[in-house]
């Protein structure tokens, strides 16, 4: 267990992993979605600002292998995946709407207008921007438009290991790190049309470049999440910088 030393700012960011709204596990989803609500409805009631960034997660990838079909490019690809990234985000966006939480009616398409909506909302939700960039790069970036020196990467591993965990049973997991040494372990290479990593390495390239911590933690136990962004001690892997 790591501990986040808090930080009083307006505006907490998540990347939230498309993988965690779990089409394939209905009942469990619907327990997660409405534990989610109540994180939003919890930091909107004390005046906190909240951005979300939502991958595409199997949505993204059905489309992509769909579009595989008769597409070979892998920019037109990324766009593809781009759209179920913002499709995820509407279905977050209409199940806080639905509650009469403070969220952007229009899910933007750079972290600039993103970042200008927090002047007219309490909650921001968005997904993918340009090809190229996952939703984990999309939130770094965010956090530095809005002022954050802290990003939340909620997926669905508990760590950051310095190898797959699913192939490599004896991977070492770390509780703490550094940016530097978590770009050598996730590379410099840039991740093709749908697939995924714990964190992105142009997401681990933004963070170092604009100087932004980063928290990696399994966001199917919303528990873990928010300890996080309370600055409470969390299970997961605290990135610092350098």
């Amino acid at each position: 267990m790591v501990y986040v030393q808090p930080v009083i700012m307006p505006t907490h960011i998540i990347a939230l992993g498309g993988s965690l709204l779990r089409p394939e596990e209905a009942e469990m989803r619907g327990i997660w979605f409405g534990q989610l609500r109540q994180m939003a409805v919890h930091f909107e009631g004390n005046g906190r600002k909240l951005g979300i960034v939502v991958g595409g997660g199997l949505a993204a990838r059905e489309a992509i292998e769909l579009a595989k079909e008769t597409v070979t490019e892998s920019y037109r690809l990324d766009s593809v995946g781009i759209m179920a990234t913002r499709l995820n985000a509407s279905i977050l966006q209409q199940s806080l709407i639905e509650i009469g939480c403070n969220v952007n009616p229009k899910i933007p398409e750079t972290t600039a207008s993103a970042s200008e909506m927090f002047e007219s909302y309490d909650i921001v939700i968005m997904g993918g921007t340009i090809p190229g960039h996952t939703t984990d790069a999309v939130a770094v970036a965010l956090a530095r438009d809005c002022g954050s020196p802290h990003c939340v990467i909620a997926t669905n591993v508990s760590h950051v290991y310095d190898s797959d965990p699913r192939k490599n049973p004896g991977a070492k997991k770390f509780d703490e790190i550094t940016l530097s040494k978590l770009a050598d372990i996730t590379g410099k290479d840039t991740q093709g049309p749908g697939e995924s990593a714990v964190v992105d390495p142009i997401a681990v390239k933004r963070a170092i470049e604009f100087g932004i911590r980063l928290a990696v933690l399994d966001g199917r136990d919303l528990s873990i999440l928010e300890d996080a962004l309370e600055g409470r001690p969390f299970v997961g892997t605290l990135v610092k910088v350098d």
